[in-house]
């Protein structure tokens, strides 16, 4: 993997975490309801969820990778077809702002908040999707130790979802604000993921088999 495919891999991780989601509502609800803390137990809860995704992703990879090298291009190619597929999905789509709904939340205890996280992310099949489709495309299949390159790649993208949340938790009241008024940021969001997830599939349909 070279330093110019780490860097693309940042850029796209960076965006796919700062597109407004699910996770982002429950993350912002659980901050204008209940304070910091109840945002930060959120945050650490998806992390800790992702870390999970990450280990199936690496494992599933890994061993069609060392099964063979050619199915492992196809996996790559299909995970390149669903990218392309959500990226065109995001370019045509209307995104509105966020709709935060803090009433009726109980006042759950941090560990409580934690775990719902937590749940709420493994149980996310889109996650899981993501790995499999995302972290395949910035592996050099023939270069050194490809299973540590899934690791590192997933590691990065964890690391930066982490530090995006956080920072959204720390200033939620500003970020719940200017998502809720303004829906030419989020539609502007989805279509830069939209942008990068295309030109991630055209890149792959580019390359040899």
């Amino acid at each position: 993997m070279t330093l110019e495919n780490y860097l693309l891999f940042v850029g796209a991780s960076i965006l796919l975490c700062i597109v407004p989601g699910p996770d982002m509502v429950f993350l912002l609800t659980r901050c204008v309801a209940q304070g910091t803390k109840a945002g930060l137990m959120a945050a650490f809860g998806f992390n800790l969820g992702a870390y999970v995704h990450l280990t199936a992703a690496a494992l599933g990879l890994s061993a069609i990778l060392a099964a063979s090298s050619f199915a492992f291009t196809v996996v790559k190619f299909v995970g390149a077809c669903y990218l392309f597929y959500l990226g065109i999905r995001a370019l045509i789509s209307h995104s509105g702002p966020l709709s935060l709904n803090p009433n009726g939340l109980t006042k759950d205890c941090g560990r409580a908040i934690f775990w719902q996280g937590f749940t709420s992310d493994v149980l996310n099949p889109k996650v899981a999707m993501f790995f499999i489709a995302l972290l395949p495309q910035f592996v050099d299949a023939h270069g050194h130790h490809p299973t540590m390159q899934l690791l590192l790649l997933g590691a990065t993208v964890n690391v930066i979802a982490i530090t995006i949340n956080i920072c959204l938790v720390l200033v939620s009241a500003r970020v719940t604000r200017v998502l809720r008024q303004n829906s030419t940021i989020a539609g502007w969001l989805h279509k830069a993921m939209g942008a990068v997830f295309v030109a991630l599939g055209l890149r792959l349909a580019a390359e040899r088999l």
